[in-house]
């Protein structure tokens, strides 16, 4: 793959995977299924959805609309405890999908019309929902995992109070 844009997104997104999966290490089966009212999914919910998104988006693509028939959307907000193993299988899942449809896309790809809920998409402007949906969800999983570990909570990028001590890191060495 040669295209720029592409390798961006799988940049990106692996980036914001990254934090989840990093989130998910630190919390146990309770605080992954943890829930701070009714109204407000778990990071077990969360992932959950994610998952049942790639899975219904980047199926067949170009072949089915984006909103397969088989998902039952509702249900990926219904809270089910999940063990932190089952939901890593889950969320794996989800995300080797959308990354073997991204990666399996040429620069023509890009062009095509796709549908979602019988709404036509450039595959580029489809890729560019998610681009904003994945890293929205996944700043919630971030956030609940913070609130869970309070004090305890170690930061996933500069800790509060560091930046000056990392940016001196980072403009030590030359360009590269």
């Amino acid at each position: 793959m040669e295209n720029t844009y592409l390798l961006s997104v799988i940049k990106q997104l692996n980036y914001f995977k990254s934090l989840a999966d990093q989130t998910f290490e630190r919390l146990t089966d309770e605080e992954l299924n943890w829930q701070f009212s009714k109204e407000i999914n778990s990071i077990a919910t969360i992932a959950k959805h994610i998952s049942g998104n790639m899975l219904s988006r980047w199926t067949n693509m170009f072949t089915e609309d984006g909103e397969k028939i088989w998902r039952e959307r509702d249900t990926e907000f219904e809270h089910e405890f999940l063990s932190k193993d089952n939901l890593k299988s889950i969320w794996k899942k989800g995300w080797d999908c959308f990354f073997e449809a991204i990666n399996a896309l040429t620069d023509e790809d890009l062009e095509r019309i796709i549908h979602i809920r019988n709404e036509p998409h450039r595959v580029v402007d489809a890729i560019n929902r998610q681009m904003a949906h994945y890293p929205y969800h996944i700043g919630q999983i971030v956030l609940i995992g913070i609130q869970i570990k309070g004090a305890d909570w170690q930061s996933l990028s500069i800790p509060k109070g560091a930046s000056d001590s990392f940016n001196e890191a980072k403009f030590k060495d030359a360009k590269s």
